[in-house]
């Protein structure tokens, strides 16, 4: 039994080691699976947040072009 220990001992301990390698290979896996979700989660709020922005830059910039006409028509008229 014993020799046969000693004379395995290297395949046994790859192999351990070759099991501990993909262990923390499937737990870096996991690891990156969860931050791509939550970058695309992050993704998803930053594009809302700009589409805010956006719809609130536009809103301001048509009350602006709203105010300029109404100066235009008010000068044009006179």
């Amino acid at each position: 039994m014993t020799e046969n220990i000693l004379k395995f001992w290297p395949i046994i301990v790859g192999f351990i080691g070759f099991l501990v390698w993909l262990i923390r290979l499937e737990s870096r896996s996991i690891e990156n699976t969860k931050e791509i979700r939550r970058l695309w989660h992050q993704r998803k709020e930053d594009m809302e947040l700009a589409k805010a922005a956006r719809d609130d830059t536009n809103a301001m910039l048509a009350e602006i072009r709203d105010d300029i006409k109404a100066l235009i028509a008010k000068v044009g008229s006179k």
